[in-house]
């Protein structure tokens, strides 16, 4: 929900629009004054958002980058308390639908990075060097807003006692699978809201589908996740009879289903069509039932362009036009996610400590939180402001 930077809302009315509210939890009143000059030098700074570009909108001073540094690196305040309250602002701003859980790889030039190590990145198809982490999006069909985050932290890192000293890794972190930090991160930022459970669309694929169903399940968290079109299903014969022999990659079923085709329009978006079937997982006990094991696959691509098909998993029950809704979050947030890079610095973090990550990492996320409320407040005031005057008669 960005506008264009001739009619978007300008520097000060984003800065305006930081709930200030949200540094409540910082134990200083100094610290508290860093973290509001910290959201502003990201807003404010051009280029990549490092601890010097963002040190240097507060004039030249040694002494003054320092500060931010240890501010940002060193410093004693925590993130949680923060993505709490910019959980529950997100939440009013936005009306959201679901979380969309996402990973995202940043390169590297050197080793010392916490957390840098080899990813294999589906998009370029092949690995990379660099960072990697989960984050866990409130989304709306308007915009979406990061809210938690998870770092991943390669088994080299953590069962190395000199870099975790020198990266500040703390004693409880451990190297987990890439299921159990997208799990991890989708379910905690899922249980920083009260009220209604809302679905995870988790738009990851190569993640092991039993895994993460097995873990949604037992949470009663429902589960929307994207799989690549080799993973191999069964079309459930109880729901398709005349189907459900040998399992055969998903990419291939959705070619030979081509009856189940429908057309799918979406608001502002050319001619699609998508495709929903019932499947059962491969491996899963007693054919799947009960287990986590049965699914609906929905796919939904542009007419005429097949291999640009996305494939869902989505928990069995949920509509496919309820899936089809929830998943275009995901292309929102692909959408915002890159806006909020160049705008706000999400991945430019160049320090090397863990709590540095973290700390840079949460302000950015309330720097695009508000980059969006201005944006909204500043299209409302221009729908108020335009809207024709009702003549009353007599």
């Amino acid at each position: 929900m960005y506008a264009s930077s001739t009619t978007g809302p300008t520097f000060h009315e984003t800065l305006a629009a930081v709930p200030l509210d949200l540094f409540a939890s910082l134990p200083r009143s100094d610290q508290r004054l860093k973290a509001e000059e910290y959201v502003a030098g990201l807003l404010a700074a051009d280029g990549r958002k490092t601890l010097r570009n963002v040190a240097g909108q507060f004039g030249g001073q040694a002494a003054r980058k320092q500060s931010v540094h240890h501010f940002i690196s060193e410093s004693s305040w925590e993130w949680e308390p923060v993505r709490r309250g910019l959980a529950r602002h997100a939440h009013e701003l936005l009306n959201p639908l679901a979380w969309v859980v996402r990973p995202t790889v940043v390169p590297k030039a050197g080793e010392h990075s916490v957390g840098v190590a080899e990813y294999y990145v589906p998009e370029l198809g092949r690995s990379v060097t660099g960072q990697q982490s989960f984050g866990a999006w409130l989304a709306s069909p308007a915009a979406g807003v990061p809210v938690n985050w998870q770092l991943v932290l390669p088994s080299d890192w953590v069962e190395d006692p000199s870099r975790r000293r020198r990266a500040h890794i703390p004693a409880t972190s451990r190297a987990l699978s890439p299921e159990e930090n997208a799990g991890d991160v989708a379910l905690r930022a899922a249980r920083s809201l009260p009220g209604a459970v809302r679905p995870v669309v988790l738009d990851a694929p190569g993640l092991d589908p039993l895994r993460m169903g097995r873990r949604f399940g037992r949470s009663g968290v429902p589960l929307i996740q994207r799989v690549d079109g080799q993973i191999r299903l069964r079309v459930d014969p109880l729901a398709l009879p005349g189907h459900g022999g040998l399992p055969l990659p998903a990419a291939r079923l959705l070619t030979s289903l081509r009856r189940l085709w429908r057309p799918h329009l979406r608001p502002a978006a050319a001619r699609r069509l998508s495709m929903a079937v019932p499947v059962v997982l491969p491996g899963a006990p007693d054919g799947g039932r009960g287990t986590g094991g049965q699914r609906l696959l929905v796919a939904e691509w542009p007419e005429g362009d097949l291999p640009a098909a996305r494939l869902w998993l989505a928990d069995c029950g949920v509509r496919p036009a309820d899936v089809l809704r929830l998943t275009a979050l995901a292309e929102v947030v692909d959408r915002d996610d890159a806006l909020a890079a160049e705008r706000v610095g999400l991945r430019d973090f160049a320090g090397r400590s863990f709590q540095g990550w973290h700390r840079h990492i949460t302000l950015a996320s309330v720097a695009h939180l508000a980059c969006v409320r201005a944006a909204h407040e500043t299209a409302a005031a221009r729908r108020t402001a335009t809207r024709p005057l009702l003549l009353r008669a007599g």
